[in-house]
């Protein structure tokens, strides 16, 4: 199975990578953008006997690893 872990930064944690981003995206002539927010992705192959297990298995690493709870937050995504 594939897991995909998207990472962000919780709401009312300071974006300060999306911010330069924001501030470079008006400077080259788009205005309209707003609230950006810059996060991670991370892949990665998994040999699970279900979804269900997978998944579990993946919040388990997120919790402990791959994303700092207290100021991150993450979605995983599982695909045969």
């Amino acid at each position: 199975m594939k897991a995909t872990v998207h990472v962000f930064l919780k709401a009312g944690v300071l974006d300060v990578q999306g911010k330069a981003v924001e501030s470079a995206l008006h400077g080259l002539g788009w205005p309209d953008v707003s609230a950006v927010r810059v996060g991670r992705v991370i892949e990665f192959d998994l040999v699970a006997q279900d979804a269900a297990t997978a998944d579990a298995e993946v919040e388990a690493m997120c919790d402990r690893l791959l994303a700092n709870t207290v100021i991150e937050s993450f979605r995983v995504e599982i695909t045969p």
